[in-house]
């Protein structure tokens, strides 16, 4: 199991908050183009807290050389693993040249991860769509996982639904066109030595256990941040943990200390908080949860009092 990197999602705020939900499943950050790990501020771009382990760093570039030394740097600050995103459709990333479009240059990916991989120790993945554009048969997605393969490369996790470059907004694109998991399940038959993720629309771990049937697995994106408890027995189901889940409640106060060390550094409480606002979905008093951290949590000054008088609209009995 992992959850997806999304762009001014998976922060290191979030991931520490998941982090008290579930210990195993493996988390990602927010994708970083490679000129900026090697030119802006690492520990601001990078930084994370050792609970949040294991992590991935999702790198986006186009330039084998840059990219070999951003996978060094991942290495050398203990990240698990590396990962190069060949899924992202936005026009921006595109006048980069990174993200799905290099889905068209089977050959340049291949480059990238055989140089990535010449640098580092920890493995080295790709995420990639089922195809893009008119490029976007079967035929198409097993021609670049094989070229991909053949420098190395031992996981590759894929975005069932294939990315529109032109006419379709990325929003747009999360539900354009129709999802084709058959593909990535005759992927996973054809290249049985590879270890195959899926990803695309999956909500509930109903769900994830049919697709464990046909893949090695499976990655959850936006229902992990609209409904984050829904990992709570994650460990237990796909890890054979025997500990018991903390509850809703426990979740937030196991979170006081991190929020008392991040105040005392200045970053503001919303800016944390936000992450945690759907953790009562669906439970009675979550409206006067989010409400009142929403109206308070930006306010100056505001600390974990705000926090633990917005626990008071929750009754516990309900976790």
């Amino acid at each position: 199991m992992s959850i997806a990197p999304m762009m001014d999602r998976t922060d290191r705020h979030f991931r520490y908050f998941m982090r008290q939900i579930t210990r195993r499943t493996l988390l990602y950050t927010e994708m970083v183009t490679s000129a900026a790990i090697i030119h802006g501020d690492r520990e601001k771009l990078l930084g994370f807290s050792p609970e949040e382990k294991p992590l991935v760093l999702q790198i986006g570039g186009d330039q084998p050389q840059e990219l070999a030394i951003c996978a060094e740097i991942a290495e050398d600050m203990g990240y698990d693993q590396v990962n190069l995103n060949v899924g992202c459709p936005s026009s921006r990333v595109q006048d980069g040249n990174f993200g799905a479009c290099l889905m068209a240059q089977p050959q340049r990916v291949a480059e990238a991860v055989s140089k990535m991989q010449q640098r580092v120790n920890i493995p080295v993945t790709v995420k990639h769509r089922i195809g893009i554009d008119d490029r976007d048969r079967y035929e198409d997605m097993a021609n670049f996982v094989e070229i991909v393969s053949g420098s190395g490369c031992q996981q590759f996790t894929v975005h069932a639904r294939k990315a529109w470059l032109q006419g379709l907004s990325p929003k747009d694109n999360r539900n354009i066109p129709p999802l084709r998991y058959e593909d990535v399940h005759r992927l996973k038959q054809e290249f049985p030595h590879l270890l195959i993720e899926i990803n695309g629309g999956l909500t509930t771990f109903s769900q994830v256990h049919e697709q464990l049937k046909s893949v090695d697995a499976v990655m959850i994106g936006r229902a992990a941040y609209d409904n984050p408890y829904l990992f709570a027995t994650a460990d237990q189901e796909f890890y054979g943990e025997k500990t018991i889940p903390l509850t809703r409640h426990q979740v937030v106060e196991a979170m006081f200390p991190y929020l008392e060390y991040w105040l005392s550094r200045g970053v503001k409480l919303n800016s944390i908080m936000r992450h945690v606002l759907q953790l009562f979905s669906g439970q009675p008093g979550t409206k006067a949860w989010k409400r009142y951290l929403s109206e308070n949590g930006y306010l100056a000054g505001a600390g974990v009092e705000v926090v633990q008088e917005a626990l008071t609209q929750v009754p516990q009995n309900d976790d």
